[in-house]
């Protein structure tokens, strides 16, 4: 819904425009006439802080655009005074820009923050992925097995979707090919598959392995 969109984009200025409305009807026409500007004004000021513009992020990302992203992200100046599920959503998403810019230190920070946070519905859907994406740092730097710990995590919190599911199980096939488990290995690839996945770097990845699993003992 763009008018929904345009009105969150604006919401801190329109807001503010309707207070200085709301005083100026205050002064003129007594309290009461004014009560609804008051109103709509205070729910739209509060909301901008409180709530923030993550519909926007979203959409951003939705659409491939990380740098619209990035901008509107780095326009939130007080994130402190998110309320807590939506702060945990806004430094998920600060790690995952990061990684994008191969920040990996600052985006380990972020995913950490974000789930220090804990609590709310919110929070704890993003307690998957997050994990799932300390998980990868972990491989990143090399450490097989804080990855292991912290996907195997991921997958006992819940995963939203096919794509983070057969990410995380191909993780682990990686992960055993790597301790020479090689039957653990298989399983998680049949795992990984049975998701089917259709981002095209994990079916590309499924193939790569798919060429000298079978020919594994185990």
């Amino acid at each position: 819904m763009n008018w929904l969109n345009t009105i969150i984009k604006h919401r801190l200025w329109i807001g503010v425009v309707l207070l200085a409305l709301a005083i100026f009807m205050n002064i003129e026409l007594g309290f009461w006439p004014s009560f609804i500007p008051y109103l709509v004004a205070l729910i739209l000021m509060v909301g901008h802080f409180l709530f923030g513009p993550m519909r926007l992020i979203q959409t951003a990302m939705e659409q491939g655009d990380m740098e619209e992203a990035k901008k509107i992200v780095e326009g939130i100046k007080f994130p402190g005074l998110l309320i807590k599920p939506i702060r945990s959503v806004y430094y998920t998403i600060k790690g995952n820009l990061a990684m994008v810019d191969q920040d990996y230190d600052s985006a380990e920070k972020l995913m950490k923050k974000s789930l220090s946070l804990g609590g709310g519905s919110l929070t704890q859907q993003a307690e998957g992925p997050n994990k799932l994406q300390l998980g990868m740092l972990s491989m990143q730097k090399g450490d097989m097995k804080q990855a292991e710990a912290y996907i195997r995590q991921a997958i006992r919190a819940g995963l939203p979707d096919n794509e983070n599911n057969a990410a995380a199980y191909l993780q682990l096939c990686s992960i055993m090919m790597n301790k020479r488990e090689y039957r653990a290995a298989k399983e998680y690839f049949r795992k990984a598959k049975g998701f089917k996945p259709t981002t095209p770097q994990i079916v590309d990845q499924i193939k790569q392995i798919e060429k000298y699993i079978t020919r594994m003992p185990g």
